[in-house]
């Protein structure tokens, strides 16, 4: 037994302090390191779950800006498909969240145990050396210490043991108090970390729900965006349908009127009348290339003169030059001719062919006409309107021949 023991074989009420401050030094030390390093992790989620929100706002502004400016919804589809991984990484930022603090509510509950059980054995500790002294108390009268010993060193030393050990009681009752405030701050903290976990679920289906809806409005515009496309695909097969079969009812007429014309010269050279080589109205019309005014006044040209491929993958020969124009646009003729035709184009608008000597022009797609067949017309003459379909498009197809063959109008109008 050493210097600082006695013979009651008690340990020494100092010796009992410093064991219970490493205990509560060593489990501090536990609890905060754990703290610290989730602290930093929770710091960055929250920081990037902020960032995520951002963008996301910025997303929904610009798939407002799609729906409004994107005609075929492709735009919108893309935007979509963006902001829709970008609420999947918010989900999982937030599912991270979760299990963070599902980790710190673990660590805080074992704090919690472990504190609890050292603040029990704490007070059995406190309350033995409370029954110890209490049993005790006739035996450790002052006097008796100083009567009942055998030297007087020993009666000091016995003195000195009793106000170590009222002092020892006195702290750790102090020492049981402030545990016990640590205990109920750890558990106010457990209760705020598992309401910021509920929160955070919360917001996770909050975020799932809107997630399904995004991928279920996506779906939509998809097949909105997809039916969109085959209208559209069908509306262009129809329409290069019917240029084909106009083009055929041109070529068909144009060759009418060429058989026409050489009846007529066949008929007259019968009558005895003299024929020449030399034909006015084909002189003055050749000697006009290059300088011919154009038949409307056009916002932009949709197809230029010659063959081109459709969107189906075919091959289509464009005898002419196809203008867009504006609703109601007036149709001139080029120069002074003789209305040799008006016939029905395939897709129900009407059409002119006036005949400059060996020259033909073609005037398509209108929608009204104020000449007559077999009547002279003169240069920048009015000859009816370009028709403007439902959607309010108003397409012109203009053509020049000479005989059998198409010319590039471009090179004769000015």
């Amino acid at each position: 037994m050493t210097s600082t023991e006695y013979s009651t074989g008690r340990p020494h009420p100092k010796r009992l302090l410093h064991n219970a401050r490493l205990v509560a030094a060593t489990l501090v030390l536990l609890l905060a390191v754990p703290h610290i390093v989730c602290a930093q992790s929770k710091a960055q989620l929250e920081k990037d779950k902020v960032r995520l929100e951002k963008e996301i706002k910025q997303l929904n502004r610009d798939l407002a800006k799609a729906k409004q400016s994107s005609r075929s919804g492709q735009q919108h589809i893309k935007v979509l498909d963006k902001k829709i991984g970008e609420r999947t990484k918010l989900i999982n930022n937030i599912n991270g969240q979760v299990n963070l603090l599902n980790t710190n509510i673990g660590h805080t509950q074992d704090t919690l145990r472990q504190m609890r059980n050292q603040i029990d054995s704490m007070k059995d500790e406190y309350a033995r050396v409370v029954r110890r002294l209490y049993g005790e108390r006739g035996s450790l009268d002052a006097m008796v210490l100083l009567l009942d010993t055998k030297s007087y060193n020993h009666a000091f030393l016995r003195t000195k043991y009793f106000h170590d050990y009222s002092r020892y009681r006195r702290r750790q009752a102090r020492h049981i108090e402030r545990r016990q405030n640590e205990l109920n701050d750890t558990e106010l903290l457990l209760v705020k970390q598992k309401r910021e976990a509920a929160n955070l679920l919360a917001q996770e289906k909050q975020h799932r729900d809107q997630l399904a809806a995004e991928k279920k409005q996506q779906s939509q515009q998809l097949s909105k965006s997809q039916q969109k496309e085959r209208d559209l695909q069908a509306q262009i097969t129809k329409k290069e349908t019917q240029k084909r079969k106009l083009q055929q009812q041109i070529q068909k007429l144009i060759n009418e009127e060429i058989a026409k014309a050489n009846k007529q010269r066949t008929a007259t050279g019968s009558n005895g009348t003299s024929t020449t080589t030399s034909d006015p109205a084909t002189d003055q019309f050749a000697s006009a290339k290059g300088q011919l005014p154009w038949p409307v006044y056009y916002t932009r040209v949709s197809r230029e003169y010659g063959k081109y491929t459709h969107s189906s993958g075919g091959q289509n020969m464009n005898n002419g030059i196809d203008l867009l124009c504006k609703s109601g646009t007036a149709v001139q003729s080029i120069a002074q001719g003789t209305v040799s035709r008006i016939f029905t184009c395939p897709n129900g608008t009407k059409g002119i062919i006036i005949r400059h000597g060996q020259y033909m022009s073609v005037y398509a797609n209108m929608g009204t006409v104020t000449v007559r067949e077999n009547t002279k017309v003169s240069q920048r003459q009015n000859l009816g309107t370009v028709y403007t379909n439902s959607d309010g498009a108003a397409e012109f197809s203009f053509q020049l021949w000479k005989g059998t063959s198409s010319l590039n109008p471009r090179t004769w109008l000015r």
